[in-house]
């Protein structure tokens, strides 16, 4: 059910600072890190609180920095990195382990006979996180010192120094800048710059790396063997409301087990049950799903392509019917909006509406909830009449064929939505085979939704039927290779058709209603695009592949959809090879493997297409857990083979 490291992982640098960790709050704020402690990035932190949504994220608390002291010496446990690139103190060398186990991050130090343990925690639902320490072992008297190293800025940027902070004292601690307080025993005021803290994985992405943090004094306590030290640290006014610290961290690991037993999950499941909670998030308009940690928010096409894993894989479905109800509203000129981690609803999307009607499905049909049915019926059918009518970005049926085209200057509708300088990267605009392949499932999920909502008549089996029979044919004739292997990617498009290898076509053969059942889409996508993590997003054969995903933006960007792995993919191969008898037999081994080695406990958002595959982008994504939730979940429940 989680993931443990001993002194050699715990003590080498290179090893344990790539290891992250993550808790959530389940409101959209965090408290992230490295098993080394070591903060490479701009938003790690203890205390990351969410704003108007969950995109829109404030880095309070940095760190909290302990030291030993131990009779004359003064041991110094944290691990920080500054701007010359000295690693000072370097506090992992002392490790002797690190566990993550029931969601709850843990640390332990030996020094000579004193072993000192770490446990972090946010509370459910609250914006708080608690930050227990316990004195384990000890052969003499000692002291814990705790530094709190704070600011407060936009978590995707850096703040210098500029003038002293306004620190109040308050009660058992201090709030800072009237935004959050932070409470424990021993309180002693201080305050100084701590001057060029530096993030190695943000010079590596060419983004700022280095800041100024405020250390605010020190809480000092001297515990007993086997007390604990408590601190706490909360948005403004919410401090008193989690209880204790240590009662935060054991409520989090008995949310943690009624999860899984809610899941009806196996002990290979557990662990992935836990991270699929990360990502349901409560905001003030309702349940949600952020995509990834740290730096992504809401995207309304994850998050209906992560539905079943999220929701249905969990037992979770109340909260799904929520978000689905939610998603019905917002629904404008047939669209979802794409995101709102702007602020304001970007409806730059082809695809999110079509993976809404797909993820409506799959809860009727799982959950046997007919009222849904009925209750988003009506959406459906609006959204699918603009389509067939035509809104935004050129997004309309062709009559002709019954096809679902896209594009518009500028833009990148489907999900490979890179761009760089303005310019998509991947612009796809035409009929692009999974859009096609996403329409007709909509379309046969939509007269099925309409039967079991009780509405027939036009809206029934005949209307969306018939378009779907027509659209499938053509599809089938449209699509299909000279050379056999597999599908071509868009059609008809401002250039005539791409026939690059793409993972996109897996959908025609995998969703629930898919076009087409031949064997040879998987097996060309096996043969060129599977990897250990899931599957490239071009074929390394093609002139435009790309093999790392490294770099400044610019090249990261180029490289996103142009060859980068995306485990997410693993789904669509995984089913499609299930539902047309392929072989895929340990096609999971890399990526189970992969829960222990990056994000811990969780699945990153992409990988190199080059192997070893060392994996990039959001080390916590929602689709790539979800994705492989959903597979183990079919091999489980009997529908095939796949470990």
């Amino acid at each position: 059910m989680g993931v443990t490291f001993g002194p050699q992982v715990c003590g080498t640098l290179a090893e344990s600072c790539l290891r992250e960790w993550l808790v959530a709050d389940g409101l959209g704020g965090y408290a992230m890190g490295t098993v080394a402690g070591l903060r490479t990035r701009r938003y790690h932190g203890l205390l990351v609180l969410a704003g108007a949504t969950p995109g829109q994220r404030s880095m309070g608390l940095a760190a909290l920095d302990p030291v030993l002291v131990i009779g004359e010496q003064r041991v110094r446990l944290a691990s920080d990195e500054w701007s010359d690139g000295a690693v000072d103190p370097a506090g992992h060398t002392l490790l002797a382990s690190f566990d993550l186990s029931d969601g709850v991050p843990r640390w332990r130090w030996a020094v000579g006979g004193v072993v000192l343990e770490r446990e972090i925690a946010c509370a459910a639902g609250r914006p708080a996180v608690a930050i227990v320490h316990r004195l384990l072992a000890a052969d003499r008297d000692v002291r814990l010192e705790l530094t709190p190293l704070c600011t407060w800025r936009d978590a995707h940027g850096e703040r210098f120094a500029g003038g002293d902070p306004a620190v109040e004292a308050v009660a058992g601690g201090f709030e800072f800048e009237r935004r959050y307080r932070v409470l424990g025993p021993g309180w002693q005021p201080g305050g100084a710059w701590w001057f060029g803290a530096r993030y190695r994985e943000e010079a590596a992405r060419g983004l700022g790396e280095r800041e100024d943090l405020w250390a605010a004094g020190a809480f000092v306590a001297q515990p007993g063997v086997g007390e604990a030290v408590e601190v706490i640290a909360a948005a403004d006014g919410e401090v008193r409301g989690p209880g204790s610290a240590v009662a935060i961290v054991a409520a989090a690991r008995a949310r943690a087990r009624e999860l899984v037993t809610g899941a009806r999950a196996l002990p290979a499941e557990a662990a992935l049950v836990l991270a699929a909670d990360q990502f349901v998030v409560s905001t003030s308009n309702g349940i949600t799903v952020c995509a990834g940690y740290p730096w992504f928010g809401e995207w309304s096409r994850d998050a209906m392509t992560s539905y079943e894993g999220l929701f249905l894989a969990t037992g979770r479905s109340g909260e799904g019917r929520e978000l689905l109800l939610r998603a019905a509203a917002s629904i404008s000129e047939g669209m979802l909006a794409n995101t709102t981690d702007s602020g304001v609803p970007e409806y730059n999307t082809a695809d999110a509406t079509l993976w809404f009607v797909h993820a409506a499905g799959r809860h009727v049909a799982c959950s046997g909830d007919s009222d849904l049915a009925a209750a988003v019926i009506g959406a459906i059918d609006d959204a699918l009449e603009h389509h067939l009518r035509g809104t935004r970005f050129g997004i309309a049926v062709d009559p002709v064929d019954g096809l679902l085209t896209q594009g518009a200057d500028g833009f990148a509708l489907t999900w490979m939505d890179a761009r760089v300088g303005g310019v998509p990267v991947t612009p796809r605009a035409g009929k692009a085979v999974e859009i096609n392949a996403l329409w007709i499932n909509a379309l046969r999920t939509a007269s099925w939704l309409a039967e079991t909502a009780g509405h027939g008549g036009r809206r029934g089996r005949g209307r969306w039927g018939a378009l779907a029979d027509q659209a499938a044919g053509s599809f089938a004739a449209r699509f299909a290779r000279r050379d056999g292997r597999g599908l071509l990617d868009v059609v008809d498009g401002p250039s005539g058709d791409d026939g690059a290898v793409r993972p996109n076509q897996l959908l025609a053969v995998s969703l629930p209603y898919a076009p087409l059942s031949e064997r040879s889409i998987v097996d060309a996508c096996r043969d060129e695009l599977l990897t250990p993590l899931g599957l490239r997003s071009l074929a390394a054969s093609e002139p435009a592949y790309h093999g790392r995903h490294r770099g400044a933006v610019a090249e990261r960007d180029e490289a996103y959809h142009q060859g980068t792995v995306w485990p997410w993919l693993i789904g669509p191969y995984v089913e499609g090879a299930l539902r047309t008898g392929a072989d895929c037999s340990g096609a999971l081994d890399g990526l189970l493997a992969h829960v222990g080695e990056w994000g811990l406990c969780s699945v990153s958002e992409t990988a190199d297409g080059d192997a070893p595959h060392l994996a990039s982008g959001c080390p916590f994504q929602a689709w790539s857990v979800a994705e492989l939730l959903r597979c183990v979940r079919m091999v489980r429940d009997g529908v095939g083979r796949a470990v």
